[in-house]
């Protein structure tokens, strides 16, 4: 089986010194390919510099994340934005924009609100003049971020680590749209109940690590290794073989960036 993370965050400071681990757990448990999301202009650069690095198993993708949005130098959106325009028809590399979106815990007030804002739409009018796909951040914004798409003629979307409302999940599936999940799946009855729901071609499978798990992930540091258990799971939530799941996943991740693995 060939094993999928959409959404990982190499160019995170507390991988620096991890990343031979990270690409050596990946090579170990089957992980074809990583995406590597990036969250500022810095980071952008650095997901370029490994997908460099680890061809065909790395890729990147670009973009400004809701958190960064509201406290950016003045010239770092025109730098990420002139960066994505610079890179983006090296597809071998760069695949998607992201993790670009909105969220309302890193923008308190007015006025960050609207700077988030910005910055997504920013974002989204790149994608649609390259035609990139978009990895979404949508916490507690997800019915805002779907109005707003209606105004772009986008060729992919990503809901990153979707969470609620899950009555909406029809509605993304409908629309095209892809769903990644992680490892709460393993765990947490929330994302089993999302999984139930999402068609097996509209799934995908990410670690967002660095970040930290509960359940059999608990004090373990975030890689690719874990993504075989949530096909695992998967598999049994929905009833179905984990070599079926591992491909349609793998088929799903080839048609959504338009790679060939």
């Amino acid at each position: 089986m060939r094993f999928i993370d959409a959404h990982i965050h190499l160019s995170d400071p507390d991988y620096s010194e991890k990343i031979d681990q990270i690409v050596d757990d990946a090579r170990r448990s089957n992980v074809v390919s990583l995406v590597s999301n990036s969250m500022n202009y810095e980071t952008s650069l650095l997901s370029l510099q490994l997908a460099n690095q680890h061809k065909g198993l790395v890729y990147a993708a670009l973009g400004i994340h809701p958190w960064n949005a509201p406290k950016l130098a003045q010239d770092e959106v025109k730098k990420t934005l002139d960066l994505i325009f610079q890179n983006a028809k090296n597809r071998e590399k760069t695949i998607a924009i992201g993790e670009i979106g909105l969220d309302p815990q890193y923008a308190k007030g007015k006025q960050k609100r609207e700077l988030q804002a910005k910055v997504f739409h920013e974002m989204l009018q790149a994608a649609e003049k390259l035609s990139l796909p978009i990895i979404v951040h949508s916490r507690w914004t997800v019915p805002k971020i779907m109005e707003i798409l209606t105004s772009y003629n986008l060729t992919a979307v990503l809901w990153h680590w979707f969470s609620d409302p899950i009555e909406l999940l029809h509605q993304i599936v409908e629309r095209g749209h892809y769903i990644s999940e992680g490892p709460p799946t393993v765990y947490s009855s929330r994302t089993q109940e999302i999984i139930r729901r999402v068609p097996l071609t509209s799934l995908l499978t990410e670690t967002d690590g660095p970040i930290n798990y509960y359940g059999p992930f608990k004090d373990k540091l975030t890689t690719p290794a874990f993504i075989p258990q949530v096909v695992k799971a998967i598999a049994e939530i929905k009833g179905i073989r984990e070599n079926d799941v591992a491909e349609h996943i793998l088929r799903n991740f080839t048609s959504l960036f338009k790679i060939n693995l």
